[in-house]
């Protein structure tokens, strides 16, 4: 790593700044040094990145991704899943607890921070499970993950299925300062859903999970956080009603937060009709209403983050019949065309937003210190984006272990061009 590195010419952005005019940035020693405008005098330094013509924001945090290790590393690594973020512009990711074993104790927080740190690519910032095993029932130690590493706990993947854990988890949790995350779906509704509840799956034949099955579980959490006082983030929202329930909470002033995908932007259920289960997700793909109403609540500020929840999965397994092949697909390397393409060349967001969801909201609801912003002092995580870069996806091309995206052959215009992690280049387009 260079001792001071310029990044020149470019234009800053950063929602955690008084105003955005800088032009170049000096990083020394892995932090941001200082910011210089267009009529500024630029200091020398051992390595300087042209980014004439290009946006420089702080480095972009994932909030919800599968690395799959241990126990899966088949389907993904951790070192994989880190290379594959850091194409996408991602610094930092911060993985869910389904492994196998379950992360739901310090040695494997451990663990998956120690493997992330041989790779040298992205941060990873490990979620412990709620529950021992994420079974539901028995409280995991919350108190050691946090000091291990853990930035929240989440049984995602399997709802907690029972109010009162789930009240005692926020008590829990609240008192290590850690966000509860949680996939909102009452499993007594979805049971053997595969798609979206509706005319598609009707006319499919295939079993749906309704809308009102994540929307429950969300009016049940934001009742619980308003009681304990306990911060609770909803992964992936994907209704109308569950982006309702949190705009009328956060007006209330609880402590609720939430995230979106981009395949909840930009796909509707109608895509399930060639039965390619690369279509197929948890929660699924929904109706067009709904992605109106996701849309809206991107718009309005009632969403706070765009996470991936990249689900990384063996092509033997998706290879199955539709009702039988996992749900989920790989997001990391697609998110910012998707969010270039759907958002901001749209005009439904601009930059400053666009970087406020993928980078300034995620670092403050994990409370990830010195990231999310490009302040002198702060950790010189960045990302380098074209933002009309023409590009097309291909899953042959991907990074990670696995192919599973429905986005294959897309052509998207924006991309990461450059990705530095405390102040080292690890990824240049």
């Amino acid at each position: 790593m260079s001792d001071r590195l310029l990044i020149s010419n470019g234009h800053l952005i950063d929602p955690a700044a008084p105003e955005n005019t800088g032009m170049s940035v000096l990083v020394e020693d892995g932090k941001v040094s200082a910011w210089f405008g267009p009529n500024d005098t630029v200091p020398q330094a051992d390595e300087v990145f042209d980014a004439a013509g290009l946006l420089v924001a702080p480095g972009f945090i994932d909030m919800h991704v599968h690395l799959r290790e241990p126990g899966q590393e088949h389907k993904e690594t951790i070192a994989s899943g880190c290379s594959a973020a850091i194409a996408g512009g991602w610094t930092s990711v911060c993985p869910m607890p389904n492994t196998n074993p379950v992360n739901d104790n310090a040695a494997i927080t451990r663990y998956m921070i120690e493997q992330s740190e041989r790779a040298g690519l992205a941060n990873v910032f490990p979620i412990g499970a709620i529950t021992k095993s994420s079974d539901g029932s028995e409280l995991a130690e919350m108190g050691e993950m946090k000091a291990a590493g853990a930035v929240a706990v989440s049984d995602d993947g399997r709802p907690v299925p029972s109010a009162g854990i789930m009240r005692r988890a926020m008590q829990y949790a609240k008192d290590f300062d850690l966000p509860v995350i949680d996939h909102c779906e009452d499993k007594s509704l979805s049971a053997g859903g595969v798609m979206h509840e509706g005319k598609i799956s009707l006319l499919l034949g295939l079993k749906g999970m309704p809308a009102l099955a994540e929307d429950i579980d969300v009016v049940r959490d934001i009742l619980l956080a308003k009681e304990t006082g306990a911060h609770i983030h909803i992964a992936h929202v994907s209704t109308k009603g569950a982006v309702e329930a949190i705009r009328i909470a956060k007006n209330e002033g609880i402590n609720v937060t939430c995230e979106v995908t981009p395949h909840h932007f930009t796909l509707i259920d109608k895509v399930v009709e060639g039965y390619d289960t690369n279509t197929k997700m948890a929660p699924p793909l929904r109706s067009e209403e709904h992605l109106e109403a996701i849309i809206e609540g991107i718009k309005d500020g009632t969403i706070d983050a765009i996470a991936t929840d990249h689900a990384p999965h063996h092509a033997d397994e998706k290879a199955l019949e539709y009702d039988r092949a996992p749900f989920g697909i790989t997001g990391l390397e697609t998110a910012i065309g998707l969010a270039f393409n759907e958002l901001v060349h749209k005009g439904v967001i601009g930059l400053e937003r666009l970087v406020e969801m993928c980078s300034t909201n995620p670092a403050k609801i994990f409370r990830l210190k010195g990231r999310g912003t490009l302040t002198p002092g702060s950790i010189a995580d960045i990302v380098v984006i074209d933002p009309q870069l023409k590009w097309t996806y291909s899953n042959s091309e991907s990074r990670s272990k696995s192919r599973n995206s429905p986005f294959d052959g897309w052509d998207f215009y924006g991309a990461a061009v450059a990705t530095f992690v405390d102040g080292k280049l690890v990824y240049r387009r």
